[in-house]
């Protein structure tokens, strides 16, 4: 699926079975919850901490998802082109960046 349907799909998600968008400021704190999240259970996969009982059987595709579909709501909400956006960034770090990190000593 490209961005602009997943945007369409969330969106009719939303209307279907969430009622309403939650406010914008709702939104960012729950994104940042769910980061939060990713974050906890990237440090037992790939960092020193252990898995506690709790954390056990956890998806990082499904806590990435989580993101994606709060980030995806706010973009709805806020009437951000994500797919348009993604590829304006994209643009702007290249020109920036063409030579950088190919020069970068840190990166090789």
């Amino acid at each position: 699926m490209t961005i602009q349907e997943a945007q369409k799909i969330v969106d009719q998600w939303i209307k279907d079975y969430g009622v309403r968008y939650y406010s914008e400021l709702t939104n960012m704190a729950i994104l940042t919850e769910e980061v939060g999240e990713v974050a906890r259970l990237m440090a037992r996969m790939y960092g020193e901490q252990s898995f506690k009982e709790s954390d056990k059987g956890q998806d990082l595709g499904d806590e990435l998802a989580d993101v994606m579909f709060v980030l995806i709501c706010i973009a709805n909400q806020t009437g951000t082109d994500l797919e348009a956006a993604l590829r304006r960034n994209l643009e702007k770090k290249t020109n920036r960046d063409a030579t950088r990190h190919k020069e970068n000593e840190k990166l090789k």
